[in-house]
């Protein structure tokens, strides 16, 4: 076991933590990609036992799914190699090395739409009924996901004097490294903590609006609208954000404010419109 000490000063208590799971041989498998795989099956196996109460195909989220999740975790990478693009194009052999790090939320949420788009345009069925019903799950994946950052010791803020602060030996070292600025001693924001519960929160939010919710893309839109503006706080708050090029402008708050805006946008123009919400069409089951 190779375990770091997570201390929580204010709070005068200590986790250990030792982000590989086990290991097969010589080859260790990470908790970071554990709780990913778990959130992921987590939410395929809800939106399955949901599926008929909201009147949705159990079929068609098992299509969804089989093309979401590998486009989710292209689309995450690919998102990170973008950004980061001046170190990965000095050898274009990282880009495939994941265990090294380097996914980003945003890539994979892209991701998936982009999968269920094109999905659902081969079944030539609606794509705002499949997203509507599909987007509930997003939250919660990401809520989950969220402590594989804890694992790894990242994903953090900016020094706090808050009794919930957390450090660690690799967290000194890195603000040591990269926030000169910063007292490397002190705790810093459990940043992947806040966003695990405001994400939960959306969850509970989105399950609500879905079942009384009438009108087209309404319930994807207030996902776009409740985690734009949450993770444009929290973003300003992270010491490890991807910027645009070499400007001093946080890509990940870009793209929030584009989704707040967006959001807000679809939901008055859906209304104004009067898009009322598609049913599915009755062979959108493979038994039908």
């Amino acid at each position: 076991m190779n375990f770091d000490e997570v201390r929580f000063p204010f709070l005068g208590f200590t986790v250990n933590v030792d982000p590989v799971a086990f290991s097969i041989g010589s080859f260790n498998i990470y908790w970071y990609g554990v709780i990913i795989s778990l959130a992921m099956v987590l939410c395929g196996v809800l939106a399955v036992r949901q599926a008929k109460r909201n009147k949705f195909s159990e079929d068609l989220v098992y299509d969804i799914l089989l093309v979401s999740l590998p486009s989710a975790i292209i689309g995450a990478r690919l998102y990170y190699v973008l950004c980061e693009w001046d170190y990965y194009s000095q050898d274009l052999s990282r880009i495939f090395d994941t265990r090294s790090g380097g996914l980003a939320v945003y890539g994979g949420v892209l991701g998936a739409f982009l999968g269920a788009f094109i999905m659902t345009k081969i079944r030539k069925i609606s794509f705002s009924t499949c997203a509507d019903y599909c987007v509930v799950y997003i939250p919660l994946g990401q809520a989950i996901g969220r402590w594989g950052n804890f694992f790894n010791q990242e994903a953090f803020g900016t020094t706090t004097t808050l009794p919930w602060g957390m450090t660690s030996e690799k967290i000194s070292r890195y603000l040591a490294s990269n926030c000169p600025e910063l007292d490397a001693s002190m705790p810093v924001h459990p940043t992947f903590l806040y966003e695990s519960l405001c994400t939960l929160t959306i969850f509970i939010v989105l399950l609500l609006v879905r079942s009384i919710s009438t009108h087209r893309f309404e319930t994807t839109s207030v996902y776009m609208i409740l985690y734009g503006a949450v993770r444009f706080f929290l973003e300003g708050l992270r010491t490890d954000s991807l910027y645009l090029g070499s400007t001093g402008i946080r890509t990940s708050q870009l793209l929030s404010v584009i989704l707040v805006v967006g959001g807000l946008v679809i939901i008055l123009v859906s209304h104004l419109k009067d898009w009322e919400r598609l049913p599915l069409p009755a062979n959108s089951s493979r038994k039908a």
